[in-house]
């Protein structure tokens, strides 16, 4: 009986929507994260009769065919990039972004990641790197006399420097876009990488139009909703137990059938 198969694919796919709801709960705290959502599709018809089959000699048709689908697969775990909320932190290098750009990474391999999360530290050098230690792209070293560190809307890192009574610039952050947010892949530590879906990076500069501008002192926080994602996890709940219900009575079908013969 096929509806047990269809069934399982809806109770698989629903349990992959739950892993993906969980994922988003536990990152609710994690800075920069953006949620995941899972998108579904129908599976392959099996099709009985064509809509559109003649069924005379006269040359009526079927208005509509009759097709059994095959269930259902999980075919995308698309991320939702819209602006989390920011939070104060009073650190001089905490920086939010509040637009659509991302922090360059430069990784140990010589790849480049891209990131949201703004809380960056300075190594034994001097230099900004980001909580994993990854240093930023392009590079900036704070000397170990600077004091007061500022940075601007449009990425201008600047210190005051020994006894100045002026502040010295010191680097200039750059922030990259995408034309398609959604196709960067995600490689753990706050960190995502460029690929085919999601185009070439675009580097600028922040403060320019679609790049957005940085907020020091502050974090962005993770988008996520606690009340949707519950919503969904109920949703989900929901229909993986009425995936089992279908598969229980296709099985009382079954014995039905197998005791009458």
């Amino acid at each position: 009986m096929k509806a047990l198969y269809i069934a399982s694919t809806g109770m698989g796919a629903q349990e992959r929507n739950v892993e993906v709801i969980s994922n988003n709960i536990a990152n609710m705290r994690t800075t920069g994260y953006k949620r995941q959502r899972a998108e579904f599709e129908d599976l392959l018809y099996h099709q009985i009769t064509r809509a559109g089959a003649t069924t005379s000699d006269t040359g009526t048709m079927v208005p509509a065919g009759l097709e059994i689908g095959s269930g259902v697969r999980t075919v995308s775990t698309p991320r939702v990039m819209s602006q989390g909320g920011v939070n104060v932190t009073e650190r001089e290098l905490d920086v939010a972004i509040r637009g659509e750009g991302f922090f360059m990474v430069q990784l140990p391999d010589g790849r480049t990641a891209y990131t949201r999360d703004g809380s960056f530290e300075r190594s034994a050098e001097g230099e900004l790197v980001t909580s994993t230690g990854y240093s930023i792209d392009p590079g900036i070293v704070i000397p170990g006399t600077a004091s007061s560190i500022t940075i601007s809307p449009d990425g201008i890192v600047s210190a005051y420097l020994d006894n100045e009574n002026m502040p010295t610039q010191v680097g200039q952050l750059q922030l990259a876009r995408f034309v398609n947010k959604s196709g960067l892949e995600s490689m753990g530590d706050n960190l995502f990488l460029e690929t085919a879906a999601s185009g070439p990076a675009q580097v600028s500069v922040p403060n320019i139009a679609g790049y957005g501008n940085l907020m020091q002192n502050y974090l962005e926080m993770s988008n996520v909703n606690s009340v949707t994602e519950i919503a969904d996890l109920i949703a989900a709940q929901r229909a993986y137990e009425m995936n089992a219900r279908v598969i229980s009575g296709a099985d009382e079908m079954m014995q039905a059938t197998s005791q009458l013969r």
